[in-house]
């Protein structure tokens, strides 16, 4: 009879962990599909292969831009924070696939206790398994799914970083170059109004003019000295800002103190086509991510509409007598299925299952969103650089103009043919002409900047590197039920 019962409770236990193993039938229903509604084209032209595909290493030109790139990436405090959140989820969804095994402990105890018949000492030890769940419905599976897709996210969030803190410490780089040249520039029309200045006091002490050209002059100058501050100032903050971008302070050898002509090596930059957006960004990419996770939330809701089932198990030594305890005879083992199913909770799995397929139609809105938005920055970078060349043309065509107008006026008034406020007028006009060419001319090379970062270049080193993108749940779903 005990040989009996010991094959039948063999026999549950390992059919048992078999359905377990053999089941966990995922409860999640149809995936949504996305509709975008984003044309097939941009509405600008620019042919030729994405410059995403492109490593940054290879897409900018300047090697000191290059360096200081890298040095952002080892530095940059915002960076470090993503990649610790990558580790975070890794281990959390380590947590939850573990959860998919069954949990064994060693225990041992003693226990004194008298039944009538005298006090009496029993010793027990041995390993068991503590309520391991019996995944029928897959609601362990679900979680374990909701888990990865939550780790992808963070891992495409932190890329998103990444390019983000690329575009920025380029702008930045920029920036100070370009802060730099307007400071030169504040100081080259600081000294020509010196040298007005001092002409027209010299007449003015002479006699030959009034004393209104004298201070009119002298407004110009304190003009000019008040924007050499400024620029002084525009340069320490940009310094600053790109400090903090990089996380340590720039080398003086990798600012550049000049203008900047040229940013990147490509002659003309190519968009690719807009359906690369869904691989080359990975802001897009986390939005799909959690999506499935989603998906996989409602798997596990479903799964609680049916019954939870555990299974407890033991197997050890126990003995009346401590020399006996592991002589044979005392091996004991034990073996038993719980089932837990609510009857009555007033329609809380249900609601939770409807908050749940309510989550995932956000994340589906979310998740066409990202995609328009994505598709509206690079329609807006195109559209920039559709027309920067003929704004810079035109830009360059007036300071030209203008410089000449300043130099006829100026050789008239010295002549004595024209009064000062001509000369006045031609200078400020030059001026201003000069530092709307200048900010042109940062615009375009950050136009540049905007779109490769916009169309997601900059997760990779080398344009050879290769980047892997990992299947969300709902891809791994869809393959293996094909």
């Amino acid at each position: 009879m005990q040989n009996i019962w010991s094959i039948t409770g063999r026999s549950i236990a390992v059919s048992s962990l078999a359905l377990a193993l053999a089941a966990c039938q995922s409860m999640r229903g149809p995936e949504p599909v996305a509709q975008a509604n984003i044309p097939q084209s941009y509405t600008a032209s620019a042919s030729g292969t994405s410059v995403a595909a492109q490593g940054y290493k290879d897409f900018f030109a300047d090697q000191r831009l290059v360096q200081v790139l890298d040095l952002a990436l080892a530095n940059n405090r915002d960076l470090r924070t993503a990649a610790l959140n990558i580790q975070r989820a890794q281990q959390q969804y380590q947590i939850t696939a573990n959860n998919q095994l069954p949990t064994i402990g060693a225990s041992g105890d003693v226990l004194r206790q008298d039944q009538g018949a005298g006090a009496q000492t029993r010793y027990n030890v041995g390993l068991g398994v503590t309520a391991y769940e019996l995944d029928f419905w897959g609601r362990v599976r679900s979680l374990k799914d909701n888990a990865l897709d939550s780790y992808l996210a963070t891992a495409s969030a932190r890329d998103a970083t990444q390019i983000a803190l690329i575009g920025q410490v380029a702008q930045a780089w920029l920036n100070y170059s370009f802060a730099n040249a307007n400071l030169k520039l504040a100081d080259q029309t600081l000294k020509a109004q010196l040298e007005s200045y001092n002409l027209n006091k010299k007449r003015f002490d002479v006699g030959i003019d009034s004393e209104v050209p004298v201070r009119q002059a002298q407004i110009s100058v304190e003009t000019a000295r008040n924007d050499v501050a400024n620029y002084k100032t525009q340069v320490a903050q940009a310094q600053n800002l790109l400090n903090l971008l990089v996380g340590e302070q720039v080398p003086e050898s990798l600012l550049a103190k000049q203008r900047v002509t040229r940013i990147t090596s490509n002659n003309t930059i190519g968009s690719g086509l807009p359906s690369e957006l869904l691989n080359n960004r990975p802001d897009i990419r986390a939005a799909e991510y959690k999506l499935s996770a989603a998906g996989a939330n409602i798997g596990a809701a479903k799964a609680r509409l049916f019954p939870t089932i555990s299974l407890t198990g033991s197997a050890g030594y126990a003995s009346t007598d401590l020399g006996d305890l592991f002589k044979s005879g005392s091996f004991v083992w034990g073996v038993g299925p719980s089932i837990n199913l609510p009857i009555f909770d007033w329609g809380t799995r249900q609601a939770n299952i409807k908050i749940s397929e309510t989550d995932q139609q956000i994340a589906l809105s979310d998740y066409e969103k990202s995609i328009q938005s994505a598709f509206r920055e690079v329609n807006d970078a195109l559209a920039v650089r559709q027309n920067i060349g003929d704004r810079l043309s035109a830009q360059k065509r007036l300071v030209d103009a203008t410089n000449t107008t300043y130099k006829l006026s100026n050789a008239r008034f010295r002549a004595g043919i024209d009064s000062y406020l001509t000369v006045l007028d031609a200078q400020r006009t030059s001026y201003a002409s000069e530092q709307g060419l200048l900010l042109l001319e940062q615009a375009n090379l950050n136009n540049q900047v905007e779109l490769y970062k916009t169309l997601g270049g900059g997760i990779k080193a080398n344009t050879s590197d290769a980047v892997q993108q990992q299947p969300s749940s709902a891809e791994r779903k869809a393959a293996t039920t094909k």
